[in-house]
């Protein structure tokens, strides 16, 4: 875990914790990267509910409750799976907010239109949703990093 990515999460805490809010994660692509990086943080039981790692599309269907038809329909990196996975986090926790990543770290899994890299996040808070979709480069590893380190950093500007 790179420092500024700890660098991040004490902030994403600290924004938080100021606005009384508590933060569900639904990961694909990261693995729980993100909820890695923000229990790094000492204290963040105070910020953080729990964290969903939906890599498979049945679990994304079970846990969060993304309809299988939209998955089927437009794909699981999609911006529609990507706000259906948070809003799913949220309604399956404690949480007042939520962050979502689904994508194609590589090396294989592209398809038309979906170049490796290809990441798609989600964002909520009540009934308000944010999405981006927004393609990488690098690694695999690289992928991710960029991944967590965007997640957080659209959390920041989400909730400010």
């Amino acid at each position: 875990m790179t420092n500024d990515i700890i660098d991040l999460a004490t902030k994403v805490g600290r924004a938080l914790q100021e606005k009384g809010l508590l933060l569900t994660t639904a990961e694909s692509c990261t693995g729980g990267g993100v909820s890695q990086a923000v229990t790094e943080i000492a204290g963040s039981t105070g910020w953080f509910d729990c964290g969903f790692v939906t890599y498979s599309n049945a679990s994304k269907t079970e846990l969060l409750d993304v309809p299988a038809a939209l998955i089927a329909q437009l794909g699981t990196v999609s911006e529609e799976v990507a706000a259906a996975m948070a809003k799913g986090a949220l309604a399956n926790s404690n949480a007042h907010v939520a962050l979502s990543t689904t994508g194609i770290a590589g090396p294989t899994g592209a398809v038309p239109g979906k170049p490796v890299g290809t990441v798609c996040f989600g964002w909520a808070k009540g009934d308000h949703v944010h999405t981006e979709r927004l393609v990488f480069a690098g690694d695999r590893q690289a992928v991710r990093e960029q991944t967590v380190r965007h997640a957080l950093q659209g959390l920041l500007r989400f909730i400010e």
